[in-house]
């Protein structure tokens, strides 16, 4: 059911934001939805031709393009602009153009302050919604990013090919950075719940470099990502205005958690209309808990060198 009033502004029209948009309309997560893009036009356009798709079934959810100003009485703003990543490149890769967009957004933003929770679905994903948290001074539990949603969802998928298993039947996490340092807490991982070693055709090493490649494999294949990550924003949006808590593996940032502080990292977060409620901590092995550290290592060095060329 929708929630009557809500809105979600997306800031990016590009192949992520429209594609977010999309899968908002489509699966009817709230009664408004705004693109907003520097190029007013694109805006427009990707809102009209989403509004074409409503009509078969007869889908009452308004689809428009809008300004800045849309963000201050929005439920959800989501932040999509950046440019796309090219083959071969990583997602930090991106950093240096996706900070100074990211940088301008904010200071743009500032005189439209969010009225709800803002979430980050631009490459690098953990840096920029640290990025954007600072530049909004806004408190963690409002701004995050979608971090290892994505990973989970292709975890998931990679699971359910080698073992057999549904994919609702699969109870399993990615952690870390969303990227290639990203890794599994396989001691927490259950199909069919039961451990995931007990499931027939369960690799853990292919599982983590098939959950690793698959975003590159896409890019080489058509250039972008953008079904996946649209189809992981709605479904996130969904359980936020829903009003229901739910765990998903967001980018939040750590004040203590995992033994790791002053960074955006992926990990299990309850969440609600509110936003983020709690960290959930999982029973990570020793060998997990090094791997995780391992990331956030990266994440740690990555963030710093943003806020050297915010500085700059």
């Amino acid at each position: 059911m929708i929630l009557t009033g809500s809105k979600i502004v997306i800031l990016g029209a590009g192949h992520v934001g429209s594609h977010a948009a999309r899968a908002l309309a489509e699966r009817r997560v709230a009664e408004s939805i705004v693109l907003v893009d520097i190029v007013a036009e694109k805006a427009a356009a990707q809102a009209a031709d989403i509004a074409d798709a409503l009509s078969w079934p007869p889908n009452p959810v308004a689809v428009r393009s809008g300004s800045y100003a849309d963000c201050e009485d929005a439920d959800i703003t989501v932040v999509a602009i950046g440019k796309p990543r090219e083959p071969g490149q990583t997602r930090l890769d991106l950093l240096g153009d996706s900070v100074r967009m990211v940088h301008e957004l904010t200071d743009t933003l500032r005189a439209h302050r969010p009225g709800g929770l803002v979430i980050s679905i631009t490459n690098p994903c953990d840096i920029i919604a640290d990025c954007v948290r600072r530049g909004l001074g806004m408190d963690r539990s409002r701004v995050f990013g979608t971090g290892t949603l994505l990973d989970t969802a292709r975890l998931r998928r990679v699971l359910s090919e080698q073992t057999g298993a549904a994919r609702r039947d699969i109870e399993a996490w990615v952690l870390g950075e969303h990227g290639d340092s990203s890794m599994i807490p396989y001691s927490c991982l259950r199909i069919c719940g039961k451990p995931a070693a007990e499931a027939p055709g369960f690799d853990p090493a292919s599982a983590l470099e098939r959950t690793h490649g698959i975003g590159m494999d896409i890019i080489e294949g058509k250039g972008s990502t953008e079904f996946g990550i649209g189809q992981s924003l709605a479904w996130l949006a969904e359980r936020i205005l829903s009003g229901v808590e739910a765990i998903l593996p967001l980018s939040a940032l750590l004040e203590g958690e995992y033994g790791l502080k002053g960074i955006h990292c992926g990990v299990p977060c309850r969440i609600d209309r509110h936003g983020i409620r709690e960290i959930v901590t999982l029973p990570l092995t020793g060998d997990e808990m090094t791997a995780l550290k391992a990331s956030a290592t990266v994440l740690e060095r990555y963030t710093r060198m943003a806020e050297a060329l915010l500085n700059d």
